[in-house]
C-alpha cells in the first residue's frame, strides 16, 4: 500500500506564538481536544488547520534549537506578500524576471513561497 499524506509539522521554539502566526496567515484555527479531554498541555505541539477542509493539518512543534540552515521542504502558499509582511513575515527574495512567486520566512525562520492568488473560475455556461 503507497504511503498517504497525513499532515504537516513545522519545528519553532516559541510553538504557541508560531502556531498562532499561521493561523492568522492561512486563515486557520488550532484544533482543540474533543469535549471532555481537557486542555492540551501547552508543552504539547499545537495542530491547526483549515476549517474550509481544504489546506492539510498542519501540526507547530516545540523545539529547544532555532533553525539554522535552509529547509529542505517548504509551503507554498497563495497570497499576497505584503499582507504576510504586515504580520510579522520576512521578505527572503523577491520574484524576479520568470520567477513569480516571492520566498518570505514566518517569525522562526521556517521559507515558504507565496504565489499570486489564482484568478476566480469562470461561470460555467447552462
Amino acid at each position: 500500500m503507497p504511503a498517504r499524506f497525513k499532515g504537516l509539522a513545522l519545528d519553532a521554539i516559541d510553538h504557541q506564538a508560531l502556531a498562532d502566526w499561521w493561523c492568522a496567515a492561512l486563515g486557520y484555527l488550532r484544533r482543540e481536544p474533543p469535549a471532555g479531554q481537557g486542555e492540551r498541555p501547552p508543552e504539547w505541539p499545537v495542530p491547526i488547520y483549515d476549517p474550509t477542509g481544504h489546506g492539510p493539518l498542519i501540526w507547530i512543534n516545540p523545539v529547544r534549537e532555532p533553525k539554522t540552515t535552509k529547509n529542505r521542504m517548504h509551503l507554498d502558499v497563495y497570497g499576497y506578500s505584503a499582507e504576510l509582511l504586515e504580520l510579522g513575515a520576512t521578505m527572503v527574495r523577491r520574484h524576479a524576471a520568470r520567477i513569480e512567486w516571492d520566498v518570505l520566512a514566518d517569525p522562526e525562520g521556517n521559507e515558504f513561497c507565496v504565489f499570486p492568488p489564482p484568478p476566480p473560475p469562470l461561470p460555467s455556461a447552462r
